[in-house]
């Protein structure tokens, strides 16, 4: 038996078009990404998927993806569930900061390490600091050992991979076909995983904003093909805009 999986990124979010390091911090979509988000459900109801069950983070630009490529597609009414694991990667300091700017002042290298190595966390958010997640009321739950004040690509892997085994998995293995409405980070460290991806190769994966990956993956849930929908020309020059995002 194989199994369907759908990855999709959220649509362009304010501070996606303000090119600002967002993180944990819960800021909506931008008009083009309403608009982005909506395309993709157009997108996945022309390609005739016909899903169970999606899986979003805590974050409004993830939920509100969801809802209306959901809405395009004509499938609100499948379950929902939410975990704080699904995230975004968590910037640290660096977050509410213009990429560009940020660029200038510490050097496109220092800020390629920042965003694109496998292990190097930036600077941590100080527990003082009002952005700091034990002061939003989403996370009261969580232990405070499990509330990041930054984190490299590496720890975002090892907080997503419990999620993906315990509830994600198991929605695969009782044949539903899921969605999974994330972040260019999370996303990235899932196909990792699935891809089974170095960590120079994960270095170099960019994911678009708003474009749905399709998986079928085979009994082990190791993937037979995979493909993004829509124009090949309209993905890869989405998939470059994030690649440039933090260029001088």
């Amino acid at each position: 038996m194989n199994y369907m999986l759908v990855l999709l990124r959220h649509g362009q979010s304010a501070w996606n078009l303000e090119n600002r390091f967002t993180g944990w911090v819960d800021v909506p979509l931008s008009e083009q990404g309403v608009a982005e988000a909506k395309q993709a459900g157009v997108l996945m109801r022309q390609a005739g998927l016909d899903l169970d069950v999606v899986h979003t983070s805590l974050l409004k630009r993830a939920i509100q993806t969801s809802y209306w490529a959901l809405d395009e597609l004509d499938q609100l009414w499948i379950p929902t569930k939410r975990s704080w694991r699904l995230n975004e990667r968590h910037y640290g300091a660096l977050q509410g900061l213009d990429k560009k700017e940020t660029a200038l002042k510490h050097g496109e290298e220092q800020i390629a390490l920042w965003r694109r190595s496998y292990d190097v966390a930036p600077p941590e958010l100080p527990s003082e600091d009002p952005r700091h997640p034990r002061f939003d009321p989403r996370y009261r739950s969580l232990a405070p050992d499990l509330m990041p004040a930054t984190e490299s690509l590496k720890d975002t892997v090892h907080r997503l991979l419990p999620y993906w085994h315990d509830e994600v998995v198991s929605d695969l293995r009782c044949g539903r076909r899921v969605l999974v409405t994330a972040h260019g980070n999370s996303l990235r460290a899932l196909v990792k995983h699935l891809e089974g991806l170095s960590e120079d190769e994960v270095a170099k994966l960019n994911i678009p904003t708003g474009v749905p990956l399709v998986y079928e993956l085979d009994a082990a849930l190791k993937p037979i093909r995979s493909s993004y929908l829509g124009d090949a020309d309209v993905v890869a020059q989405a998939t470059a805009a994030v690649a440039n995002q933090s260029k001088v």
